[in-house]
């Protein structure tokens, strides 16, 4: 059986009885556990803009459950920035600064 938000989205309805259980901090907390980029896949999805902007957005989450409107804001500019392609990754500390070969 499935249940439909108002979004559109739908789910099992054994996963929302599930979901129903945990508050919505943490739900916020899992969602960004998963999107978290760690040591492991940084190089891998350092450039990656949806996964850049989703880790930023489920970290403004967070903070907008805890009442911490003045640190998801950030988050959420970043998340922005991401997007429309106004910021990039920066260079790697372990060979960011290598001199170019001539």
């Amino acid at each position: 059986m499935m249940n439909r938000f108002a979004s559109g989205f739908t789910i099992q309805t054994e996963h929302a009885e599930l979901l129903n259980e945990c508050s919505t901090e943490e739900l916020a907390q899992a969602l960004l556990a998963r999107l978290s980029i760690t040591d492991k896949n940084w190089h891998q999805l350092k450039a990656n803009r949806k996964a850049r902007a989703s880790e930023q957005i489920a970290a403004a989450l967070v903070f907008l459950q805890k009442g911490q409107v003045d640190e998801a804001l950030p988050r959420l500019q970043q998340a922005v920035g991401w997007l429309d392609r106004s910021i990039s990754a920066p260079p790697c500390e372990t060979h960011g600064d290598r001199p170019q070969q001539p």
